[in-house]
């Protein structure tokens, strides 16, 4: 074999490895990113305020939002931004904060987080948990709407929000459309949902 053949199979052997290990950085950061987010929560729970998963992060925990039909549990991120929404569901800082009474908004992206929004039906059980408590809803609606449309009552009390971006399947990035699901609260919950 000669000199040549060695060096361009090396470079394509350190190549070939280089891409299947970025292949596992991506979900290995998320497993991680989940544990720290837990933590935080759980730290958040024992009384801090803003405890942040990473001494950089931009965001906090300020919910858990679970399913357990379709066995979903996942951590709420403070705000609506990209960052915020690349590791959680993010909660709208207009609306009123996770476990309380008022009308509550979460976004999530179609395709990570939010993706199970399109497996719920109406008479599905949500429960948020929050520093003010934990609530459980009832899905009493799921509608698509022009973002431009969008419109949430402030006011409106006992209602939880969960938005994302639609077709859950498209293939652009953003548009103009969101798949709203409405939830209406039941109450607090009298019992821990952990699984």
């Amino acid at each position: 074999m000669s000199k040549h053949i060695k060096v361009v199979s090396f470079i394509l052997f350190v190549s070939g490895a280089l891409f299947i290990i970025a292949g596992f950085w991506i979900p290995a950061k998320a497993v991680v990113a989940q544990h720290l987010l837990h933590r935080a929560w759980e730290e958040t729970l024992q009384g801090s305020q803003n405890n942040k998963p990473w001494p950089w992060a931009d965001t906090w925990p300020v919910g858990r939002l679970q399913n357990e039909r379709l066995g979903v549990d996942q951590i709420v991120l403070e705000g609506e931004s990209g960052e915020v929404l690349a590791f959680g569901s993010g909660h709208l800082p207009g609306s009123d904060s996770p476990g309380g009474k008022g009308h509550i908004i979460l976004a999530g992206h179609r395709d990570t987080n939010f993706r199970f929004l399109k497996d719920l039906v109406t008479g599905d059980i949500l429960v948020l948990a929050g520093r003010k408590g934990k609530m459980v809803y009832e899905v009493v609606a799921m509608e698509v709407v022009n973002a431009k449309h969008l419109y949430f009552d402030g006011e409106e009390r006992g209602v939880l929000s969960l938005i994302t971006c639609y077709p859950f399947d498209g293939l652009t990035v953003g548009g103009s459309l969101r798949y709203v699901v409405s939830a209406r609260s039941m109450g607090q919950s009298p019992v821990a949902m952990e699984y």
